[in-house]
């Protein structure tokens, strides 16, 4: 299938203001894209791009006083397929793991690994190790953490989200990253646009979306503790330990956000959108 991303983000800044993005789909889907999902702004400013630790394509610029727009629009191709699954997968002996996912192991800004450790072990030692024991993590997550819009918070941790008992995706995302680090396996958080293609109108605002992939059976794997199911294009944007890693915009100075869409639709035929 076909499908049309894009996101388009208004600000109002009082001075001139340096500016972070990471909008653009991440290198992984390159091959997939049709139609490329390029940076825009208005008033056009100059652009320096980079790759950060985590691979992530980043740009830098800075926004001018006034009202700035930043967009992206672009056309991705997807198998249609749900995400994959591998209920055998095996989970690692950590003695056992590549160096490069010992990082996703460790605490981290919102995934507070000292503070649910004893929790963790209480809940989840029983279960079975591997796919299982995650899936066991993301049914308790969305069972135990009710989505709440309204609620959103960006300095909330994975414990406060346990005690709260709600949250938005990110935070979802963070509690069930923070439990499989707990029992000792590599889980990365992701961010991206997640299609509602083929689910229950109405469907929500668009909105991008948080997931984590865990590392079992030497590779890592999509599981997404908000929806609690397999989706159809998951189109990722970026990786890191958490939300701290991969913000979609860190401006460095006063502003006022004042409109954001997000579209994940699919594209019928070959005709240009």
């Amino acid at each position: 299938m076909r499908v049309h991303i894009g996101c388009s983000l208004d600000y109002e800044f009082v001075q001139p203001t340096p500016l972070l993005a990471i909008l653009n789909v991440h290198y992984s889907r390159f091959s997939d894209l049709e139609r490329a999902d390029y940076l825009v702004t208005s008033p056009s400013v100059p652009l320096e791009s980079y790759r950060d630790a985590f691979g992530n394509w980043c740009t830098r610029m800075l926004a001018p006083a006034g009202r700035f727009l930043l967009s992206t629009d672009g056309v991705f191709r997807d198998t249609g397929a749900l995400d994959p699954v591998a209920p055998h997968a095996r989970q690692h002996d950590v003695q056992d793991l590549p160096f490069e996912t010992l990082v996703y192991l460790l605490g981290s800004r919102y995934c507070d690994t000292d503070l649910l450790s004893e929790d963790a072990w209480k809940r989840f030692e029983t279960t079975e190790p591997g796919w299982a024991r995650v899936q066991a993590i993301c049914d308790f997550v969305n069972a135990n953490v009710r989505f709440d819009y309204m609620k959103a918070d960006a300095t909330r941790t994975a414990s406060q989200t346990l005690l709260a008992g709600h949250g938005v995706c990110r935070d979802f995302t963070h509690l069930a990253i923070t439990f499989c680090r707990c029992m000792n396996i590599p889980a990365r958080y992701c961010t991206g646009y997640l299609s509602d293609i083929g689910e229950p109108e109405p469907h929500p605002p668009g909105d991008f979306a948080a997931w984590m992939e865990v590392f079992l059976d030497n590779q890592w794997w999509v599981f997404d503790p908000r929806n609690n199911a397999r989706r159809k294009a998951r189109i990722l944007v970026a990786r890191g330990r958490d939300a701290a890693d991969v913000p979609l915009t860190q401006t460095f100075g006063p502003n006022k956000m004042t409109g954001f869409r997000v579209w994940t639709r699919e594209a019928q035929g070959g005709a240009p959108l």
